[in-house]
């Protein structure tokens, strides 16, 4: 009995993130893609964004925001993902286009490839987020979108395992920097590294030098 209680909670809760994707189609559109990035803060590797386009109404238990989601269900999500969707697409923005140009730009350039790479054509697009310059379809911002919207749930996780998959590998030929620990993010461990060995061409310079001088900063004040 409180087995079926629990699925008929999660039941309520899934479909209640659809909200937003049927004021949509009562809008008159059709193909609603949920867009959502990772890795804007880390030391190292790409920024990967990711589309999405679901069914209406279909059931994906656990879905949610990936940061609220373990490793191992985050992995499994995705399999269900990529099989349950209508479209999805992911793509990343390497370090020497986030040098180049800077964070947010590389971010708005993958969001963009990943929605115009979708198999469907697009009729408007859900961004996580309260950006949205350079996306060419229509569009509009949701603040905490991985949250509220079904679309960019599942958008949040197909992003968050692409990446933390690139990273994984990439400690494989760079294992000092224990990125398949620290997933390029500026840990005390990470920091320690970067001071030892110095940066792999997978670093972004800009980010770790702030990191660097901040670390340095803080010893001294301490």
């Amino acid at each position: 009995m409180r087995k079926k209680l629990d699925i008929e909670e999660e039941k309520k809760r899934v479909m209640a993130m659809y909200e937003i994707e049927h004021l949509c189609r009562k809008k008159g559109y059709k193909y609603i893609a949920g867009v959502d990035e990772a890795g804007r803060g880390p030391l190292a590797g790409p920024v990967c964004a990711a589309a999405v386009v679901l069914p209406d109404d279909i059931f994906i238990p656990g879905i949610n925001d990936s940061k609220k989601l373990s490793e191992k269900k985050r992995e499994e999500l995705f399999d269900i993902i990529c099989e349950k969707a209508i479209a999805y697409s992911i793509e990343y923005s390497d370090t020497e286009q986030i040098e180049r140009e800077n964070i947010l730009a590389a971010t708005m350039d993958a969001m963009n490839r990943a929605i115009n790479n979708l198999s469907v054509p697009v009729d408007y697009a859900l961004i996580d987020g309260n950006r949205k310059s350079g996306i060419e379809c229509e569009c509009e911002t949701v603040v905490k979108g991985d949250s509220k919207s079904i679309s960019i749930a599942a958008a949040s996780i197909l992003a968050k395992v692409s990446r933390d998959r690139f990273i994984i590998n990439a400690s494989k030929e760079y294992p000092e920097y224990g990125f398949e620990r620290n997933k390029g993010y500026g840990t005390a461990e990470h920091i320690a590294a970067l001071e030892k060995y110095g940066m792999s061409p997978i670093h972004r310079k800009k980010f770790v030098t702030t990191a660097l001088e901040t670390a340095r900063r803080k010893r001294n004040n301490e």
